[in-house]
């Protein structure tokens, strides 16, 4: 039976103090994948499924971390931290103390317990929730005033070089610095965003396909991004002053793009295009064009299936079957790929029947049952206000 007491109630019984309780969603990325990498553009949202820390400190330096969703405590010495991940839920709020005392920011003792709803291997940055959650819990009770975009670079860099994973800054950028009822516009070079509208009359449903991807394993998601950057090696012996694929237009691309084995040609082909339509995605939300900014969503999908091989038959069954419901403007796998979620635009007055519809189609096609999440954008991490 499901555990109904708060975390803050949860960590007061386990560990006998009162803690201090922080927040991070999930996101979910409305167009623009893997372009981080390429110091691209992205369009995330904070979703409202979120991770909860709560910290009380403690006088010597251990670190009593506890998971509500694991029913598993961990403890650590924080003057001898693991120097990598070992395949554990416990990998991620330890990465976030490595990466700071990496910083030279030393912790001290702590417990903490951790909750969440973000579903696991769905492709809505659960991990990254995580980090940030603890992040923000750790800084605070410091008394450290860290920038939003830096706490940002502090979880990316504990992904890259903790966990193991090659991903980019939108997803610890989106949970830290989303924004209520808004889309992110996010030029991964430069970290300058714009705030993009998405009213009320619209609502995100993401559908869960079920198959789970992991980015702590990474040798898909790993692949691709060497393929990627193999490319980038080929488009600079003709265009040395291009850092990365966002410094290549399409035309320049496909004059050089022969040279290339086919696979890293498409795996290019797929970054240099989505830079482009989540730039006319963002025009499409400045002007309320949902048609536009639907059509754009299935232009982003067919080149995720297609040229950067990352769908799965699971995924493209919640993709067509979204396509032929009232209301729904436009639908794409979302996140790493390899299984997880897609993303719908969805008229608010359609939602109920489109998830209704959705999800017996899915059931009778694949015999699976898909969780399906309808959220509006919420606020970025930060402390927990508790509701009374």
């Amino acid at each position: 039976m499901p555990d109904s007491r708060s975390p803050v109630e949860i960590h007061e019984q386990r560990f006998g103090t009162q803690g201090v309780a922080f927040q991070a969603p999930g996101r979910v990325n409305l167009i623009g994948e893997h372009t981080d990498t390429s110091e691209g553009f992205v369009m995330p949202a904070a979703l409202d499924l979120r991770t909860i820390s709560v910290l009380s400190r403690r006088k010597d330096a251990t670190a009593n971390i506890y998971s509500a969703n694991f029913d598993d405590q961990v403890s650590l010495d924080t003057g001898k931290l693991p120097e990598k991940a070992r395949g554990h839920w416990s990998d991620y709020p330890t990465s976030v103390l490595w990466s700071l005392h990496q910083r030279g920011i030393e912790c001290g003792g702590f417990d903490m317990t951790i909750s969440g709803d973000v579903p696991i291997g769905a492709g809505l940055s659960s991990s990254a929730s995580i980090e940030m959650a603890v992040a923000f819990a750790i800084l605070a009770t410091l008394g450290n005033d860290m920038a939003k975009p830096e706490i940002a670079k502090l979880c990316q860099f504990a992904e890259n070089n903790f966990i193991g994973a090659q991903s980019g800054i939108m997803d610890p950028f989106a949970s830290c610095c989303g924004v209520a009822g808004h889309a992110l516009l996010l030029d991964c070079r430069t970290l300058d965003y714009e705030l993009l509208p998405l009213p009320e009359q619209v609502l995100l449903v993401i559908c869960n396909s079920m198959v789970k991807h992991s980015v702590s394993d990474g040798s898909l998601y790993n692949e691709r991004r060497a393929e990627v950057e193999e490319g980038l090696r080929i488009l600079q012996t003709h265009y040395p002053e291009a850092r990365t694929l966002r410094d290549v237009s399409e035309v320049d691309f496909r004059r050089v793009g022969g040279e290339m084995p086919e696979n890293v040609f498409r795996r290019c082909l797929h970054v240099v295009t989505e830079n482009r339509r989540v730039l006319e995605a963002a025009e499409a939300l400045r002007q309320h064009d949902f048609s536009s900014f639907g059509r754009l969503l299935r232009e982003a999908h067919i080149s995720m299936r297609d040229n950067y091989e990352a769908s799965c038959a699971e995924i493209d069954t919640l993709v067509e079957l979204a396509a032929k419901q009232p209301g729904c403007y436009g639908a794409r796998i979302t996140g790493g790929g390899f299984g997880g979620c897609t993303v719908n635009l969805v008229a608010a007055e359609n939602a109920d029947d489109f998830v209704k519809v959705v999800r017996a189609g899915y059931r009778q096609a694949t015999g699976i049952e898909a969780e399906i999440y309808r959220s509006r954008a919420s606020e970025g991490a930060g402390a927990l206000v508790i509701e009374p």
